[in-house]
């Protein structure tokens, strides 16, 4: 996975922008992308954080401490279908998830 750009970089980048320089020169003048220049420059704009965002895996599925019980479910009835299975959860576990979390 690439790492972050720096801060400073981020920083002189968005300063740049937000004091009159289109983000076209701004992101050519840094040689950064011009789409990753636009999305800073939004997010100050929007947020006014300027901080990179959170990078590596997702955080964990409120499914995970159920793997055991859900595989069960798949072992004892096989043909169970996903909606049967998120209503057992529902009922039994008062667990409740989408079908794409399932």
């Amino acid at each position: 996975m690439a790492r972050a750009y720096s801060q400073d970089l981020r920083d002189r980048v968005i300063d740049a922008a937000l004091g009159g320089l289109p983000a076209r020169r701004a992101a050519a003048q840094f040689r950064i992308g011009l789409a990753t220049a636009i999305r800073w420059v939004h997010r100050v704009r929007q947020t006014g954080d300027r901080t990179a965002g959170r990078q590596g895996q997702p955080r964990r599925s409120k499914l995970d401490p159920h793997r055991d019980y859900i595989l069960g479910l798949v072992e004892t009835t096989p043909d169970m279908t996903i909606s049967e299975m998120l209503d057992k959860l529902a009922a039994e576990r008062d667990v409740y998830a989408a079908r794409a979390t399932l």
